[in-house]
This record gives C-alpha cells, sequence and structure tokens, in this order.
C-alpha cells in the first residue's frame, strides 16, 4: 500500500466517481482505476460501493478511509516540517471547529495567520459532533481544534474564552421588545433546532428540559446559518452562538436569562510547529466573552 492510493481512494470518497477524482487530482483516469483495483486486491475488502448516484465507500472502506486520512495528514505534515524554514512556513495546517464556534473571530486570525505565512494552506472544516471532533484531535488528525470540552492535558487545551448562545426570533415576535428574553416566557414556542447527535442541540436540549418540559420542533438544520434564516422567517426559535448569527440579523437576536454559554477551547496538536503556535496566539487576541448584543439594534 502507498500513500498515493491513499490519496485515491480518499478523493474517490469525496467525488463519488473515479473521472471526477481523477480531474481533480490531474492524473488519469485509468491510472486511479488500477491503483484502487490494486488496494481492493491487497486488502482483500471492497472498499467502494456503486449506487445510482455514484460510488460510496462500504461499512469496511469508511473504516479504512479513516485510517488513510490520518496517514495522509501525517505524511503532509511531515513534508512541511521538513521543508519549512523558521520564517517560511509551507505545507498544510488542519483546522476544526465545533459548529457555530468562532464564527466571528476565526476569520480574523487566519487572515493575520495568513499574512504572516504567504505560502500556508490552511483547511478549516465545521464539526457538528463534539464526540467525532474529539476523536479526531485523539487521533492526531487535527492541527488545531475549538471545542466546549476535551480530556486532554491542560499542557494541550488553552482556554480562549466563553461563547454566549442568544435566542434569535422571527420579525414582529412579541419578545423582539426586551433587551433580554427569559427563558421561561419561550414556553410553547416551535423551535428550529439541529442534528440529533449535533453539540449545539445538545445545548438546545438542556435549555429547553429546564424551561420546556413538551417543546414543538417545527424543523431540524444542519447549519447555524439556516437555523437563524428560518427562524426569521417565522418558522420557530433557534439558540446559536452570538458570533454565529449572520450579518443583517443581528436585530433578532437577543442574549438570554439564564445566561447561556460555553467555554471555547483550542485544542493543538502535540508538537505543535510554528503556524499552529502563532494561529492559538492571535485566537487569544480576538475577542470571546463579550456579546455585541448587548441591547437590541434597532
Amino acid at each position: 500500500m502507498s500513500l498515493r492510493q491513499y490519496e485515491y481512494a480518499l478523493a474517490i470518497a469525496e467525488e463519488g466517481s473515479v473521472t471526477a477524482a481523477a480531474e481533480r487530482l490531474h492524473v488519469a483516469q485509468p491510472s486511479v482505476s488500477q491503483q484502487i483495483r490494486g488496494l481492493e486486491r491487497e486488502l482483500g475488502v471492497k472498499l467502494f460501493a456503486r449506487t445510482p448516484t455514484g460510488l460510496v465507500p462500504t461499512v469496511v472502506g469508511r473504516a479504512f478511509l479513516r485510517e488513510a486520512e490520518i496517514a495522509v495528514s501525517a505524511s503532509r505534515r511531515a513534508r512541511a516540517t521538513a521543508r519549512a524554514g523558521a520564517d517560511d512556513v509551507v505545507g498544510e495546517l488542519v483546522v476544526a471547529v465545533q459548529m457555530g464556534f468562532g464564527t466571528r473571530q476565526l476569520p480574523g486570525a487566519l487572515s493575520a495567520l495568513r499574512r504572516r505565512f504567504p505560502r500556508l494552506e490552511v483547511t478549516v472544516f465545521e464539526e457538528p459532533s463534539s464526540a467525532e471532533l474529539e476523536r479526531l484531535c485523539r487521533r492526531g488528525v487535527l492541527d488545531l481544534a475549538l471545542m466546549a470540552a476535551c480530556e486532554r492535558s491542560p499542557a494541550d487545551a488553552h482556554h480562549l474564552g466563553d461563547e454566549e448562545f442568544v435566542v434569535v426570533l422571527g420579525a414582529g415576535h412579541r419578545l423582539l421588545a426586551a433587551d433580554r428574553v427569559q427563558l421561561r416566557e419561550l414556553e410553547g414556542e416551535p423551535w428550529v433546532r439541529f442534528d440529533r447527535d449535533s453539540a449545539l442541540d445538545g445545548v438546545l436540549l438542556n435549555v429547553l428540559r429546564n424551561n420546556d418540559p413538551t417543546p414543538t420542533t417545527a424543523a431540524r438544520v444542519s447549519q447555524t446559518a439556516t437555523a437563524v434564516r428560518w427562524a426569521a422567517h417565522g418558522l420557530g426559535v433557534t439558540l446559536v452562538p452570538a458570533s454565529a448569527v449572520p450579518h443583517g440579523h443581528e436585530h433578532l437576536a437577543r442574549p438570554v436569562l439564564p445566561l447561556v454559554a460555553q467555554p471555547v477551547i483550542a485544542v493543538v496538536r502535540q508538537g505543535a510547529g510554528p503556524a499552529e503556535t502563532a494561529l492559538l496566539e492571535l485566537l487569544r487576541q480576538e475577542s470571546w466573552s463579550e456579546s455585541v448584543f448587548s441591547s437590541p439594534v434597532s
């Protein structure tokens, strides 16, 4: 087995076809097909199944791809470390964020990082499941992660501040007249919720458990921006981190009482290089605990 085969398999899983994977990798399609067939023969398993919508990983394939991703990420970091000088960091930095966290703070920090290291390639993705984010950190796939809690040692975990949650109401909602919304006043409201295994839905469940024993779920969504926009149109109310409220919807967001907040913890991989260290320091300079919704916006 080779890293090239791992990269081909990962590309097929992401693109859904050999043709699209070959185009993305800038190689000939027969070469990709041959490498995958050879990989499957060596492993003695089928990694992909053909469906009407394209190639999808089998159960065994999904397990293999998780390990392949770890190996490819480690290889990229090793190459970058070998090539990089103290002031010329190159390669890829992989950052994962618990969904809804750092929406306001992360772009500025990453922009400053790119100015400092212009040859650095940064990959950022949101992860709805806190358990999956923790697993990725333990496996060493991530260079830096932002999450609400982790089991890592204090040397690897850094408390940046706290992310306050706000309720987003529909235009014309009766509670928009208040500076802050009492959670008990939301009893009986329909809710725009998140996927069942997401950390955001876990926060909302805790709020509803204490303040609305029989909540109505109007809809479930996968993205904070979608939840805010649907709430703005009156489908139901929603609860999101303050920094995740999209521009133009701030006037519909209100802090809640009692306060709902989660810590923001940056977890840096062991043996962090100059890029991870620099990004951590830039994130420390961002404001995490101050709410931008201290009063209604007219």
